[in-house]
């Protein structure tokens, strides 16, 4: 039997105390066509794309850790101008909501990321209009809706559109009521602040595009500086028929979270992104930091502020801390 260090249970009656529970957190994952085995992604450490052969057995390792929610993440080997193929049956996503839910059934609750970013040519979040960084915002409702309901019949309980799109949620979930999918929930990403600390996620996405780090999403993302923007996002998505809001990335928009909170009586995700999880395991790396203080004071911190939920990859971490 384990017998927790004094450390150990330094963290538990910490994280006890602002009431974490393995529930209010969920794992990303990243999911590869190739069978090759997992693939390091070298600007994260310990965090790997999963093949599609072994999605059960990772969602397996997932489930006996005590976590219940997941967001799925495909990159895809095909792409296009346009990103089409995010929305097929046979995608990456699809094909591994229905792997999981066939073995699993709802013992693990599944959020699908909806977005066109890894699966086009450009790396926008939309569809670009003549090759140029101007997007058809139109013309990317329509495909986002499309992506929507392929999740939906794959056995999706969440989808998330994280395009930041104008009135991606009115058009997702008319649609899905249009197709009989009422009960399917929608998290939106209400506040995607543009951030260079999404860099190592787009290293892991657009691994095979040169110019990944160079893509300019300035007018669609949300600048940082304006904090009225930040709770008219939120206040529109809620109109437009979420069921949840997020706001990314996590630990420099604590004031954001509180505020929101504060102004919001609705369910909050705030996602501690790539680049947070990169910066603390390149400093825990050089000996500048204890790692472990760190991921438990960032999950602290995110939960004090407001957040409900917390979708980091430092997830199976943290649950060695937790009891429920």
């Amino acid at each position: 039997m384990h017998t927790p260090t004094i450390h150990e249970g330094k963290y538990r009656e910490i994280l006890r105390r602002v009431a974490i529970n393995k529930k209010d957190l969920i794992l990303p994952i990243f999911v590869k066509q190739t069978e090759a085995g997992r693939d390091q992604i070298n600007a994260m450490s310990t965090i790997r794309r999963i093949s599609l052969g072994e999605i059960n057995q990772y969602s397996k390792i997932i489930i006996e850790a005590g976590i219940s929610s997941i967001i799925i993440f495909g990159i895809p080997e095909r792409r296009d101008r346009n990103g089409s193929y995010a929305a097929s049956k046979d995608g990456l996503v699809q094909q591994s909501v229905r792997l999981i839910k066939q073995e699993f059934g709802d013992l693990l609750t599944i959020i699908t990321d909806v977005c066109v970013c890894q699966y086009n040519l450009s790396g926008h979040c939309g569809i670009a209009i003549d090759n140029s960084y101007n997007i058809d915002n139109d013309s990317s409702l329509n495909l986002l809706s499309k992506i929507a309901i392929s999740h939906a019949e794959a056995g999706a309980d969440i989808v998330a559109p994280s395009s930041m799109m104008d009135g991606q949620v009115r058009s997702i979930r008319n649609t899905l009521n249009d197709h009989g999918f009422e009960d399917k929930k929608i998290l939106a990403y209400s506040v995607k602040q543009l951030s260079s600390l999404y860099t190592p996620f787009r290293s892991a996405t657009f691994y095979k595009t040169d110019n990944y780090d160079a893509i300019d999403k300035s007018s669609y993302q949300i600048g940082y500086e304006n904090k009225r923007q930040v709770m008219r996002e939120i206040e529109t998505d809620i109109n437009e028929g979420s069921n949840m809001v997020m706001i990314k990335p996590g630990m420099l928009c604590t004031d954001l979270i509180y505020m929101i909170k504060k102004e919001f009586d609705f369910p909050l995700v705030v996602q501690s992104v790539s680049g947070e999880y990169a910066m603390i395991k390149a400093a825990a790396k050089q000996g500048w930091i204890n790692e472990e203080e760190w991921k438990i004071n960032s999950f602290v911190s995110l939960k004090r502020a407001g957040a409900d939920q917390i979708i980091s990859y430092f997830v199976m971490d943290i649950t060695k801390y937790l009891d429920s």
